[in-house]
């Protein structure tokens, strides 16, 4: 038998887990692969990721690794630490449904503030990073 790939099912997780949220959802615009460029400000990207393999004997499993970005137009960080809190309350340590695999754990890495220094240099992002353990039923 060999190992699915699971950074796919990782990102549906994810996408399903963060747009089913009443909260997060009236906090933001929406949640994107894929930015429209007439997109309003504040929205959450789920962005790039990384796997790696963490199999035991005679099973598969894996670590994927997803970046999810908070982009805002807020003065300050404020409005942007208030959707990372949140998605962080939506991720960490809690369980997700991964179509054909089990979830082992979510853990939350880390998180960056960041200004775009292009003119007017008003956008504000927040980078968001989370470890996905799944493991092959």
């Amino acid at each position: 038998m060999t190992a699915p790939a699971p950074m796919l099912p990782v990102q549906s997780a994810i996408y399903a887990r963060l747009k089913g949220d009443t909260a997060l959802m009236g906090m933001i615009s929406g949640v994107y692969d894929y930015v429209p460029e007439d997109v309003a400000y504040p929205f959450v990207v789920i962005g790039e990721a990384t796997e790696v393999p963490d199999n035991r004997h005679g099973g598969f499993g894996r670590e994927t690794v997803v970046t999810l970005h908070v982009w805002s137009r807020y003065q300050g960080y404020a409005q942007a630490l208030r959707i990372g809190a949140r998605v962080t309350a939506l991720l960490d340590h809690q369980p997700l449904t991964i179509e054909g695999l089990d979830h082992i754990v979510t853990r939350f890495e880390f998180s960056q503030t960041l200004t775009d220094p292009e003119p007017p240099g008003d956008i504000r992002h927040l980078v968001l990073r989370y470890r996905v353990v799944t493991e092959q039923h």
